[in-house]
């Protein structure tokens, strides 16, 4: 039965697949026209628009309309921005605006960029309520930590990227905001009763089903109350009596990465994917490094296990009818697409609009910036932050209070800004710029993730994001004109 090719097919129809290169190999080409679902691309497939158009020109031409999808939230999340940042402020600062017509707004513009490219779905909007300030992995990515106001964001960001014609996909279900630990390394586990997660998690998930998201992304992790063992991804009960039964979505249902630790770690990527997809899974994310060898292990294994009864044939049946019906809709909104444009500098509107300050900024005469140095998410990747594109003397420093001396003595006589990133999140941030504010109480400090821990300094700048536009704002705060030097400051 592994040599069944209706079968093969029905499995190939779960499928969302990475592939190594700028160029569509020939094992995928092959793969799309025998109904493998659709592609997600990342940082290693993209080198410029001119690129990224004609590979997913390609990508199209080999089957009828696949899947042509990456991960791009706008703000630290970028795929298209990798290089120097995004275009777009994230939904910390969107929801710091708190503007339902500006965040839906800005989706259609990204949506209208992601369709000139040649995509027509984007694993967007995280939708997680972020309350627990060390959580790892969500942080600036979620709209906030109040469970109606994600919910009216979640809600518009839906409807902005639908109305470019790209498919929305909610994330990530049943929600990641409480977590401390990431699932791309563990099993995160939520301890919180049924009511407060209806109150809390589930709010911004109704939200989207209501504005009609087409997708909903599972989360790797754990939650007692809502019944099961193991993650949710795996969850019968979680994917099909709370997702479908009770909040009634009708759509596909799409695994995260099935290559994340939380979901795979301790059985292997093709059976964590003959589970998911008995739980209620229509399409599977594989992750970044699962080509073609791995790809052809998860096929012989949905196989195999239709064969040994341990997956229904009518289950793989009802994915590749959901899958197929979600490409119809692609389909049905070309005209969006076409129609679709990138609203000319709505990101950063947005972004100085979400930009505070507390205290009084000086005039700077003569800066000297030093960049506390954070390190970047799985989810986030390398990708430029900070100040050294506005101002010519920038220092970027690894959170190490021994270096305080000597920066405090360096920046004797000058105006200090010092840069941080989540410094809530780092206690050797925290103590590297509590001693150079002890030698420069008038020091302002620029917040580039979420402004939870606030020094004693002279101002306080908060940018809920550090995607291009969010520093922007702040430079411009700080009265920086043009664009100077390089994107990536020198290490000291």
């Amino acid at each position: 039965m592994s040599n069944d090719p209706t079968l093969a097919r029905l499995a190939n129809a779960t499928l969302l697949v990475p592939f190594e290169s700028h160029h569509a190999p020939r094992w995928l080409l092959e793969g799309l026209a025998d109904g493998i679902a659709g592609v997600c691309l990342f940082h290693n497939n993209l080198d410029g628009s001119e690129q990224v158009t004609a590979l997913n020109a390609r990508l199209a031409e080999a089957a009828d309309t696949p899947l042509v999808s990456l991960d791009e939230e706008g703000g630290d999340v970028t795929r298209i921005g990798q290089a120097r940042g995004s275009d777009y402020p994230g939904n910390a600062a969107l929801g710091a605006v708190d503007d339902t017509d500006l965040t839906r707004l800005t989706h259609r513009s990204l949506g209208g960029r992601l369709a000139a490219l040649g995509f027509n779905m984007d694993l967007a909007p995280s939708v997680d309520v972020n309350v627990a300030d060390d959580n790892p992995v969500i942080g600036t990515r979620s709209f906030g930590a109040d469970a109606d106001l994600v919910a009216r964001h979640a809600a518009a960001a839906v409807r902005g990227l639908q109305d470019a014609g790209v498919v929305a996909c909610a994330k990530h279900f049943p929600g990641h905001g409480a977590t401390s630990q990431d699932s791309h390394h563990v099993l995160p586990r939520v301890e919180a009763d049924l009511d407060l997660l209806h109150r809390r998690e589930l709010a911004p998930f109704r939200a989207a089903v209501e504005a009609g998201v087409r997708t909903i992304l599972t989360a790797h992790i754990e939650m007692p109350a809502l019944g099961g063992d193991g993650p949710a991804t795996l969850t019968p009960s979680i994917l099909n009596g709370l997702l479908r039964d009770e909040l009634g979505f009708t759509g596909v249902v799409m695994s995260d990465a099935m290559d994340m630790h939380g979901v795979s770690g301790r059985i292997g990527i093709p059976e964590a994917s003959v589970r998911a997809v008995a739980a209620g899974c229509d399409l599977l994310c594989l992750g970044r490094f699962v080509y073609a060898d791995q790809i052809e292990r998860v096929r012989a294994a949905l196989i195999d296990a239709v064969r040994e009864g341990r997956l229904s044939g009518e289950r793989l049946e009802e994915a590749a009818e959901r899958t197929s019906a979600l490409r119809s809709w692609i389909r049905g909104t070309a005209d969006r697409r076409a129609a679709a444009a990138e609203t000319d500098g709505i990101g950063l509107a947005g972004a100085r609009r979400a930009a505070r300050v507390d205290g009084e900024l000086p005039a700077l005469a003569d800066p000297f910036v030093v960049e506390v140095d954070a390190p970047a998410g799985m989810a986030v990747g390398e990708v430029p932050w900070g100040l050294s594109g506005w101002f010519p003397d920038v220092r970027r420093v690894s959170p190490d209070a021994a270096r305080a001396d000597r920066l405090a003595a360096e920046a004797a006589g000058r105006d200090l800004v010092v840069v941080v990133r989540d410094a809530h999140r780092y206690p050797g941030a925290q103590e590297l710029v509590s001693r150079l504010l002890a030698a420069h109480p008038a020091a302002v400090v620029v917040e580039m993730g979420l402004p939870i821990w606030r020094p004693d300094c002279g101002a306080y700048v908060s940018t809920y994001g550090a995607a291009h536009v969010n520093a922007r704002s702040a430079a411009e705060l700080l009265g920086a004109g043009g664009t100077v030097g390089a994107a990536t400051p020198p290490r000291t």
